[in-house]
């Protein structure tokens, strides 16, 4: 029997993988048992937690596309000693950000059978097409997503970019050049604006992910492409959190206004408020249902399954220990599927939730 009978697809929104790759060393093709053991008391785990995903988690969760990310630190955020993806100027950080685009080209040259980029209608038809034959194994495709623009040191460079299968940008990791982000507030800036208007030409989908709420609002307002948020979850159901890296209300409103998507993380710091791996607080305070509340929020402003699905944030600065304790790895996610049923959630809300929405974005967004 094949890994995925009966199961359903997933897609997962938000994925650190180059970064991973460069900074730890880290092989997904191997699996996560291996590479779990290599690391062992090691710096990695210290930083990051132990790995949730590996081609061969991807395959027996039914995971069908990745959005797999370009990233780096700005060097005033830098806290960890294996970092090596980090950026002083925005020469850096296009440098780096180039850099990962190549470990992704890299990826889809040498082992085709196991990643691809997916730029195109044509590649996620192939992609979907793979699937229906009789193999028992599939690549897993990978939509790329740059996280934080500091990359794009002036706008004809969009263009580059986009030829290099780049399909969605988020100006903001902490705050930016273009607007204010997560821990570092503000609006968007001058060259936000520019940002916007020019991506739009290309059609990239922006993603609110990070931004702070001034720049977001001012982005749904004024942003003529699609709007997303990869990886967020709700404001509304972590009060007192003191931080503005949840999306509230009339962000998730506006996200639905645009016919967007939100991408809800599993992170224990993220669904409790006060939940910190370094205090030692346990994953079991923390169980998947918590999770199914911000996606049930979501659907509840919008009135029905349409605009929530999965924006993982696998690796990225947390890892086993930081999750519900029903995860033990990306494949997980398909635990989702009778949490989901309990809270009377039909069959094909479940399949949108779990892959078809972001699915239905990339067929409709896709060049």
């Amino acid at each position: 029997m094949r890994f995925f009978d009966n199961m359903n697809l997933i897609v997962d929104a938000h994925a650190d993988i180059a970064y991973n790759m460069l900074t730890y060393g880290r092989d997904y093709t191997r699996s996560i048992q291996e590479t779990r053991q290599l690391e062992i008391n090691s710096t990695t785990v210290q930083e990051n937690g132990d790995t949730l995903i590996s081609w061969e988690e991807y395959q027996r969760g039914n995971v069908a596309i990745i959005f797999s990310t370009l990233f780096a630190t700005p060097i005033r955020f830098s806290t960890h000693k294996s970092e090596s993806q980090v950026y002083k100027n925005f020469d850096e950080a296009h440098r780096l950000y180039k850099n990962q685009v190549d470990v992704y080209q890299r990826m889809t040259d040498t082992m085709p059978d196991k990643f691809r980029i997916i730029a195109s209608k044509a590649d996620l038809n192939l992609l979907l097409d793979h699937r229906t034959s009789a193999s028992s194994e599939h690549p897993v495709g990978m939509v790329i997503l740059m996280e934080g623009a500091e990359g794009i040191r002036n706008l004809s460079e969009l263009e580059e970019w986009h030829n290099l299968g780049v399909r969605l940008i988020g100006p903001a990791w902490v705050g930016t050049r273009y607007c204010g982000g997560w821990k570092e507030p503000g609006p968007l800036t001058s060259d936000g604006k520019k940002l916007l208007s020019a991506m739009a030409d290309f059609n990239f989908s922006l993603d609110l992910s990070h931004m702070d709420e001034l720049a977001a609002i001012e982005a749904l307002d004024i942003y003529e492409g699609p709007i997303v948020g990869t990886h967020a979850n709700c404001s509304a159901l972590m009060p007192n959190s003191n931080t503005n890296r949840h999306f509230t209300d009339r962000i998730i409103e506006g996200i639905i206004e645009h016919d967007g998507v939100v991408g809800v993380v599993p992170f224990n710091t993220y669904l409790k408020v006060g939940w910190l791996r370094d205090k030692g607080h346990s994953r079991a305070e923390v169980p998947l249902q918590t999770l199914v509340n911000h996606i049930d929020h979501v659907c509840q402003i919008a009135g029905n399954s349409k605009h929530v699905g999965i924006g993982s944030d696998f690796d990225g600065g947390f890892g086993l220990q930081s999750v519900p304790p029903e995860i033990e790895s990306v494949a997980d996610f398909q635990k989702l599927a009778p949490l989901l049923s309990q809270r009377g959630y039909n069959e094909t809300d479940i399949e949108n939730i779990l892959g078809n929405n972001w699915l239905t974005r990339l067929k409709r967004d896709l060049p």
